[in-house]
């Protein structure tokens, strides 16, 4: 049993300071883009994971015990139904690895789906909506793809009518970012951040009215800042795209990607061309949206 999980990007991120338990809470907008992981699982005796690099993606820092989020995703799914089963879990890997593109909330979305189609669970589309926000804010979008609106910590998910075509250059770094690391920096950097953030309301209206010129003038995130902070070499990438891009440029989720918006597929092309001329070793187009978790193969 094969599933298909896309990367997300965060069309806007806002972040209020932090609740007394540590969580921030979001308003945001996902798109799931056309970068892929597809997870395999099949019958084993103890919880086993393999990783396939797809695309020149460096994998060395996924684990391949417990620590994978897809195995816990399993775990959560055989306790939530009180079986007592194990699975081996192999992952084509196309989706950066610590990117700030969800590669890992894409993994788990993708094992809740392939085991409860394994196991023959049926398990309620509500039920595992509410097994995916247990494991992180943004498993739940990793189920539903397409363009959604997020909310609380990010796992409040509504689905958003979205009839256009995007085009993103996606521009990976070979160094990691913690995502905690950034949250933190956030909290130093915005001691008095609200604990209510902006709502996204320019950029729905540009979604709802389809107007490309307002949704690249409604891109934000703001955990760029922080992400910078911690790495500057990261504000020296940003303005290198936006040198060689006409469009909005911006920092994908708590980073080190960076994206760059292009309303065609003939635009995005030409900036990957160009930024692969400038020295930049790789660089991705994507399309988005795309389609949630879903099953790709099925065997036996």
């Amino acid at each position: 049993m094969t599933v298909r999980a896309a990367a997300k990007v965060n069309l806007v991120l806002s972040v209020g300071g932090p609740h007394p338990d540590g969580m921030h809470p979001l308003d945001t907008v996902y798109q799931a883009i056309s970068l892929y992981d597809d997870v395999r699982a099949s019958p084993a005796e103890e919880w086993e994971v393999g990783v396939t690099p797809v695309g020149g993606v460096d994998c060395s820092g996924v684990p391949l015990d417990e620590g994978n989020l897809a195995v816990r995703a399993g775990q959560l799914l055989a306790a939530h139904h009180g079986l007592d089963r194990a699975a081996r879990l192999d992952i084509d890997k196309g989706i950066p690895v610590a990117g700030g593109l969800a590669g890992g909330s894409a993994d788990a979305a993708a094992a809740l789906v392939a085991l409860d189609r394994l196991w023959h669970l049926r398990t309620p589309d509500d039920d595992l909506l509410g097994l995916a926000a247990r494991l992180g804010s943004d498993v739940p979008f990793a189920l539903l793809g397409g363009t959604a609106h997020g909310g609380g910590n990010g796992e409040q998910v509504t689905p958003l009518a979205d009839a256009g075509d995007h085009w993103w250059v996606v521009v990976p770094d070979e160094g990691g970012l913690s995502t905690p690391a950034v949250y933190r920096e956030y909290d130093r950097l915005h001691p008095d951040a609200p604990t209510t953030p902006p709502a996204s309301h320019a950029l729905l209206a540009a979604l709802a009215d389809g107007d490309h010129a307002a949704l690249a003038a409604a891109l934000h995130n703001d955990l760029e800042g922080p992400a910078v902070s911690l790495r500057p070499e990261l504000g020296e990438r940003l303005a290198l795209v936006r040198a060689h891009h006409e469009g909005a440029v911006l920092l994908s989720g708590s980073g080190p990607t960076v994206l760059a918006l292009s309303s065609t597929h003939e635009g995005a092309t030409q900036t990957r061309r160009a930024l692969l001329e400038a020295g930049v070793p790789v660089v991705h187009v994507a399309t988005g949206p795309v389609a949630g978790a879903h099953v790709v193969e099925l065997v036996g």
